[in-house]
This record gives structure tokens, C-alpha cells and sequence, in this order.
């Protein structure tokens, strides 16, 4: 074999165990991915009963209905849809009504979100991007720069 042609089957060697780490890296990953969307996005989308996704909006207002144990639910609102959350497990202190939150886990087959995780954020600051444009354009945004709406 000359210089060169051992020199390409090296890069060439290098290049499939590199392609295959990666693949297996992405297959892996797959799994875990989970998107965030709105309560109006989430009726857009064909969001399978049982598909894990986050879920971002507002607590509505006299919707938060604590049951048996640490049972709870409330509705999570974008101000155009709503959807119904129920979570068993202990809330965060910042979670309140009229509060912007993050929860992660599962439509149900009844359409309601099943929740395992919900976030409370700090400050307007917490608040993913999409839905602070959403909350400018409906002038209801209480953030950064909400004087100059």
C-alpha cells in the first residue's frame, strides 16, 4: 500500500467511527426531546395522547382546584386557548394564579395535560421567548420594557 492510500483508508475509518458515534448520540437523545408550545399551539399540533412535551402559560385565574393528597389541578392559559393540567406532586413555593409556568409531560387520551413537572419562574425573565411575544402583543406582557407598550 502507498503513503496515500493508507493515509485515505485512516480518514476514511475515522470518518464512519465518527458517523456512527453520532448516530447513536442522536438515536439516544431522541427519546428525551421535548418541545415547548402554548396552549394554542398544542391544538394546532397532532400531539399524540401519551407524547411527552412542555407546555408553557399562564395559571387562570380561580382555576387552581388542590384534591385528595397532593393532587392538583388548574387550567394553564395563553389568553386565546386554555388546557387543563393535573399534577400529583408538590407545587413550587412561586407557583400562583396568574403566574407564567413551564410544565413537562403528557397529553392524556381525554385531552387534558397530565403533568410530572411544573416549573414556576422567578420573574418575567423565566418566560420563554414565545410566549413573551405573545403576552407584548396582547399588551397584557408585565416584563422589561412592558413601559414602553
Amino acid at each position: 500500500m502507498t503513503r496515500k492510500t493508507n493515509r485515505l483508508l485512516w480518514i476514511g475509518t475515522i470518518g464512519c467511527v465518527l458517523a456512527v458515534a453520532v448516530g447513536l448520540t442522536l438515536f439516544a437523545l431522541q427519546s428525551g426531546i421535548s418541545f415547548a408550545m402554548s396552549p394554542t399551539e398544542l391544538r394546532a399540533a397532532d400531539v399524540k395522547p401519551g407524547q411527552r412535551i412542555r407546555l408553557f402559560g399562564l395559571v387562570e385565574e380561580g382555576s387552581v382546584v388542590r384534591g385528595e393528597g397532593l393532587q392538583v389541578g388548574f387550567t394553564l392559559s395563553d389568553n386565546e386557548n386554555k388546557v387543563k393540567v393535573s399534577f400529583n406532586n408538590i407545587l413550587p413555593d412561586l407557583f400562583r394564579e396568574n403566574q407564567g409556568i413551564i410544565t413537562e409531560g403528557s397529553l392524556g387520551a381525554d385531552g387534558n395535560f397530565v403533568a410530572d413537572t411544573v416549573l414556576a419562574k422567578h420573574d418575567e425573565n423565566y418566560m420563554p421567548a414565545d410566549m413573551a411575544e405573545k403576552l407584548k402583543e396582547k399588551g397584557v406582557w408585565k416584563g422589561e420594557g412592558a413601559e414602553n407598550l
